[in-house]
């Protein structure tokens, strides 16, 4: 019996060892998780979009895991981290962007930051006061895929595969644009200044600008920009220019363009150009009159009032302009000298005088000119307007003036001169002061008080003949006057008393009226015959009188 109990146990245990070398099927549960773990990696791994980096100069409103990156207001992607560059300048972004949109990260791609802005041209990014701020991007169809970039510190001002025009303005003046000013044609905004570069080489400021389709067609080889930024007040020969754009520019900046007036509109700019910005209408639209034959008039007046760039003018047409005042003397015409004459430099433009804009024009110009000054054609200064003072340069014809000598000064032909309508007046005040001041005033004066001594004396003596006759008229009043007077006053009250009513006086005057007036009723028949027939008197025809009734008498009733 032991032996069999012996036999069972080891049986018993060598199934035991037999169980033990299996693996249990309750493993192949977290081995199935672990694989499907594994392949959830590699798959999230695998089909994750890239990581980006974009440098911004600060970090402000941007936090890991919760700021977006959007393009077309469609998320494509993800702030994962923000870190510090190494030298501080500023901050380095790391995005996680999605797989479908991989494809968008180009070379000329740009990313900037959207919050909200206030600015004179309008006010954006409100949208992010509830959602909070948020990296836009703007796709690119050029250049190489690439991870890293630089963040715009403001927003482009026209979108990507906006149709139009690019062009690139310069100038060197004193006026300066920024980003986002308009760009106005006949007060309609067709484009905006997008940036700004300066050349310190150069030292011309170069704006990069875009202008709107279909308005870019406008754009051709002979337009001309110029600023209409707020208003100019400009004092000139013609008087007061005021200038002034839409509001906008007003209360920005802004400029114009446009083909001047005269000139051709040339051929249509289709792809970059330069233009240069002038800074009014006046000085583009001379910029076609490109050649200029230059003169010197040597003036003898004052040159007060005359400025660089006033006209030139030939019997009232502009034809050239004052290139420059009081050029170097020479050693015949120094300052100090009494003969001294300052030099101004002027140029008549062949353009202006209906000649070609070329060398052939110019020569033609030259020896007109110096043909015209043996004719008598002589220069002066003329006052353009009262008001501001502004002169300009006339040039006239003078029959009676005498031939001068060919003369130049600094290699420049000199036209002869004469005075001006100013010194011409001034002249002649200066020769009515001189004549003024010739008068013997002091002479006159002393006579003038000789004759005030006996117009006094005689005063005096008129002043007590004057109370002579007065003494003697109060002794007439008194006396013989008052009597006289009295009489006639008298003798008239009895006059009217002999001719007053119920006085034998008044009823012989009525009696003589009633008489008269009986005669003339009775001569009134003889009357009327001899109106009707005159020679009744002399001839008797028989005819009867006539026979009219009489007024009865109011004193036989």
């Amino acid at each position: 019996m032991s032996n069999n109990i012996t036999e069972q146990n080891v049986t018993e245990q060598a199934a035991l060892v037999e169980d033990s070398r299996r693996i249990s099927r309750i493993w192949l549960i977290p081995m199935v998780a672990l694989s499907i773990g594994i392949w959830m990696i590699y798959y999230q791994w695998a089909n994750q979009g890239p990581l980006i980096t974009i440098e911004f100069n600060s970090a402000t409103g941007i936090e890991a895991d919760k700021t977006k990156i959007k393009t077309k207001d469609v998320e494509i992607g993800v702030v994962k981290k923000v870190a510090l560059k190494d030298d501080l300048s500023g901050v380095i972004v790391t995005a996680r962007i999605e797989p479908s949109s991989a494809k968008l990260l180009q070379q000329d791609s740009n990313f900037w930051l959207v919050r909200p802005r206030v600015s004179l041209s309008g006010v954006s990014g409100l949208s992010t006061l509830l959602s909070g701020p948020y990296i836009t991007m703007e796709p690119s169809n050029n250049g190489e895929t690439v991870t890293e970039f630089v963040a715009l510190p403001n927003p482009p001002v026209t979108a990507a595969g906006t149709p139009g025009l690019q062009l690139t303005l310069n100038s060197n003046d004193e006026f300066a644009f920024k980003e986002g000013d308009p760009i106005i044609y006949k007060g309609l905004k067709v484009g905006e200044f997008e940036n700004i570069y300066f050349n310190l080489e150069e030292r011309v400021v170069y704006y990069n600008a875009f202008i709107e389709a279909p308005y870019h067609k406008l754009i051709t080889e002979n337009t001309k920009f110029w600023n209409t930024s707020g208003i100019r007040f400009e004092l000139a020969a013609n008087g007061i220019e005021v200038q002034a754009g839409s509001l906008e520019t007003i209360l920005t900046n802004g400029v114009t363009f446009g083909i001047p007036d005269g000139m051709p509109a040339g051929r249509k700019i289709t792809k970059r150009a330069y233009f240069d910005i002038y800074k009014d209408y006046q000085t583009a639209s001379d910029e076609r009159y490109k050649l200029g034959v230059n003169f010197v008039i040597l003036i003898e007046d004052t040159i007060r009032g005359l400025t660089i760039g006033a006209p030139v003018e030939y019997r009232g047409l502009e034809i050239g302009k004052v290139l420059d005042i009081n050029l170097p003397a020479t050693s015949q015409n120094q300052i100090g000298s009494e003969d001294y004459a300052i030099p101004v430099l002027i140029t008549i433009q062949p353009s202006r005088v209906q000649q070609p804009d070329n060398r052939q024009g110019a020569d033609f110009v030259r020896q007109q000119t110096l043909l015209w000054i043996q004719q008598g054609l002589r220069a002066s200064l003329k006052v353009g307007n009262i008001l501001t003072g502004g002169l300009y340069v006339d040039l006239q014809h003078y029959e009676d003036m005498e031939p001068e000598s060919y003369q130049t000064f600094h290699g420049y032909d000199v036209i002869p001169t004469t005075s001006g309508e100013f010194a011409q007046i001034t002249h002649k005040l200066t020769d009515v002061l001189d004549t003024i001041n010739g008068i013997p005033f002091d002479d006159i004066a002393g006579n003038t008080n000789t004759l005030l001594k006996s117009l006094d004396e005689t005063a005096i003596s008129f002043q007590k003949t004057a109370q002579s006759v007065e003494h003697l008229l109060k002794d007439v009043e008194g006396a013989k006057t008052s009597r006289n007077i009295n009489q006639t006053i008298e003798a008239l009250d009895a006059l009217l008393q002999n001719y007053s009513k119920g006085s034998k006086s008044h009823d012989e005057l009525i009696d003589s009226l009633r008489a008269f007036q009986a005669t003339m009723e009775q001569l009134t028949p003889l009357l009327q015959q001899m109106n009707k027939q005159p020679n009744s008197l002399i001839f008797a025809d028989g005819t009867e009188p006539v026979i009219e009734p009489k007024a009865k008498d109011s004193n036989n009733e």
